[in-house]
């Protein structure tokens, strides 16, 4: 990995409206193995509200990446991180519906778009 892949991410407050579909930007190309729907990643991350542009979540706040087989995630992880290859940095915008669902779903993040930066660092 590149030391940029090692540091914390910022993401930029967003501006205009949030994207009505997945939006899937490499930051970083990485060259090693790449993911699949069925693999289990390795991942360090950033999520901030479109919205607000305020942060939500984040594997760096912890001080440790996360590892999840993809197919337990939200469905624009699924959908945007399949073809990313270890060593690279990955910004996916994730409409309400590939999130966490409208608002009043029960969920906290129910009907908001989020934005994630993914570094991903292991797939098996």
């Amino acid at each position: 990995m590149t030391e940029t892949n090692r540091t914390r991410p910022e993401i930029d407050a967003p501006t205009g409206p949030a994207p009505e579909t997945l939006e899937v930007v490499d930051l970083i190309v990485g060259d090693g193995a790449e993911a699949q729907a069925s693999s289990v990643v390795d991942v360090h991350y950033l999520g901030v509200s479109h919205e607000s542009g305020e942060e939500f979540d984040s594997s760096w706040s912890r001080g440790e990446s996360i590892r999840f087989p993809l197919s337990r995630l939200i469905a624009g992880w699924q959908q945007g991180i399949p073809g990313m290859r270890v060593g690279g940095r990955r910004q996916l915008s994730v409409p309400p519906e590939l999130a966490y669902g409208p608002a009043g779903s029960g969920h906290p993040l129910g009907g908001q778009t989020l934005i994630f930066v993914i570094d991903l660092l292991d797939v098996a």
